[in-house]
């Protein structure tokens, strides 16, 4: 009787051998996320764009520099208040920077 390799370790080799000859990724954005959130311009020295979206309690902002940062778990009220505000980068500083967990969706312009 001959030997043959379990069939995972098949797999795996196959798997492998794949991987080698597929085509690199597509770069995506540094934390790797593609935004889907619509964002509106505002009026702001600091900020270009606001989006949020309710379904995931994100907040998105656009920054004038050209970084984008999505702001987790942010309940509605924090951004209809942010939209309100007659100073959003102040409001942004004093209500939502180092207050609310971030991922970097794209770095900022150079």
């Amino acid at each position: 009787m001959r030997w043959r390799p379990p069939i995972t370790l098949v797999a795996v080799s196959l798997l492998l051998a794949a991987a080698v000859r597929a085509e690199p990724a597509k770069p995506r954005d540094s934390a790797g996320i593609i935004s889907h959130i619509k964002r509106e311009a505002v009026e702001s020295t600091a900020i270009a764009s606001i989006g949020y979206s309710k379904r995931l309690h994100a907040l998105e902002i656009e920054f004038r520099n050209g970084a984008i940062y999505r702001y987790l778990e942010v309940e509605p009220p924090v951004h209809r208040d942010l939209m309100n505000a007659k100073s959003k980068a102040r409001f942004y500083d004093e209500n939502i920077r180092k207050k609310y967990r971030s991922l970097h969706v794209r770095p900022r312009a150079e």
